[in-house]
């Protein structure tokens, strides 16, 4: 999956960027107050990207 399309998944889900790290970027769900990390990769894997969205509790993609 793209990562571009990874992050607007999550930003229609409710998510939002909360900060930027070295290498990583720090995603959360203010509803639940969860958080997980999004490498900078253009291509992130399937099994990742369900992953993460597990981390931030919405529905796989």
């Amino acid at each position: 999956m793209k990562r571009n399309d990874l992050i607007r998944y999550l930003q229609k889900a409710g998510c939002e960027l909360l900060r930027e790290g070295g290498k990583h970027s720090i995603w959360w769900n203010p509803k639940t107050q969860a958080k997980t990390t999004i490498p900078r990769h253009r291509e992130i894997r399937d099994i990742l990207a369900k992953k993460i969205c597990k981390d931030l509790d919405i529905p796989p993609p």
